[in-house]
């Protein structure tokens, strides 16, 4: 993984944490939805994506039990966190309150 996980979920830009496996179903559909919310958020959301079998520590550290799991952060700070696969409308009334706290 590029760039330190604790320091970037310590930015000031909330930043959109996907857990997933590259053989969970799941997380093939929540794939484009997490894409598109990225692409239309731009800047003020950062979204990164966690291979939990590359990165089974940080899985570890995070109580990663299930795929995808999803966490918003900012500043450090666990704002929301949840496990299944989000519509792109759940995820921005999730995030819209949060980009400019």
């Amino acid at each position: 993984m590029k760039g330190n996980f604790s320091n970037i979920v310590n930015s000031d830009t909330p930043v959109l944490v996907d857990f997933y496996a590259t053989w969970c179903g799941p997380c093939k559909a929540q794939t484009p939805i997490i894409n598109d919310l990225a692409k239309d958020m731009n800047s003020a959301l950062r979204v990164i994506k966690i291979d939990i079998d590359k990165n089974q520590n940080i899985a570890q550290q995070y109580q990663v039990r299930g795929v995808p799991t999803l966490a918003l952060y900012k500043k450090g700070k666990l704002l929301w966190r949840a496990s299944g696969v989000h519509s792109k409308a759940q995820l921005t009334n999730i995030i819209q309150p949060h980009l400019n706290e």
